[in-house]
């Protein structure tokens, strides 16, 4: 599959409008972005590419900063060479190492999670993704049977097996996170994670403890439905992948309809990533 680049150069008065640029991407089908010094690039499948949709989705930020952008065409063969060279190992506080294959291991940390980063979201480096893997590191998942939606590269079923989960279910709607969800599982020994490739419709009628969604708003607020049908009575849910102004009061009164109560909520450069109990 050929990607499109587009390298953004901002000027922004605040940290949380370019973000807000970045949200806005995410859902026209923008599915990777890394950050650089003077903007950040947004990666696109080039089947999925638009134009016009592009031209109308940038027009409200135009009146709000300064930026540009350059598109480039990026063969599929040249993909992964490219990722791999912009993976960076991270740390989660003291406790978590998150690395790729090529990396070397640092047994100095309690848990290390190893990630063949392909093409799929999800590697740790975006404040959701961190923010997330802060919350599990934080509760107890220990026999605890779990969903992760959106699952990206799988890293958050991952650490949640390794803190002791018994069953997890991975889903993500495109086949290359699919594929990288078994492909890390198998990387990191956790023969528990079972992968499903799909949306809401594929989640299977049973009853899990914690789910974990690291997706967007709108998603999660078309889903919450079907993801409260399917958690326990007295069961987690861990939401990511919106802005504290104005997602998070949405998330919650739309969370409330469905006996979902909010607990806590962490916040990175205005993204959160919010705890709830039903």
């Amino acid at each position: 599959m050929n990607y499109y680049e587009l390298l953004f150069t901002t000027i922004t008065t605040e940290d949380y409008q370019q973000d807000l640029l970045i949200n806005a991407l995410g859902e026209i089908g923008f599915d990777t972005f890394e950050e650089v010094e003077l903007g950040f690039k947004a990666y696109i499948p080039s089947e999925d590419f638009n134009q016009d949709l592009l031209d109308e989705t940038l027009l409200p930020y135009r009146d709000m900063f300064t930026f540009s952008y350059d598109v480039n065409l990026i063969p599929h063969k040249n993909w992964n060479k490219l990722w791999e060279s912009n993976f960076e190992p991270i740390t989660i506080g003291d406790k978590l190492y998150v690395r790729a294959t090529f990396h070397e291991p640092r047994p100095e940390f309690k848990y290390e999670i190893v990630i063949d980063p392909k093409m799929a979201f999800g590697t740790g480096h975006h404040q959701t993704t961190a923010m997330m893997l802060q919350l599990i590191l934080e509760n107890d998942f220990a026999g605890k049977k779990v969903l992760d939606m959106g699952a990206g590269t799988g890293i958050l079923a991952i650490m949640a097996s390794k803190l002791g989960a018994a069953d997890l279910m991975a889903i993500d709607y495109d086949p290359i996170c699919y594929e990288s969800i078994i492909e890390n599982s198998a990387l990191n020994n956790m023969m528990n994670i079972k992968s499903l490739c799909g949306s809401k419709e594929v989640i299977p009628d049973e009853h899990y403890d914690i789910i974990l969604a690291n997706i967007n708003r709108n998603i999660l607020l078309d889903q919450m439905q079907r993801y409260s049908e399917v958690l326990a009575d007295n069961g987690e849910i861990y939401f990511s992948g919106f802005y504290e102004t104005p997602d998070l009061d949405i998330i919650t009164e739309e969370a409330r309809k469905y006996g979902l109560k909010y607990i806590t909520h962490k916040k990175d450069k205005d993204w959160v990533a919010a705890k709830f109990v039903k």
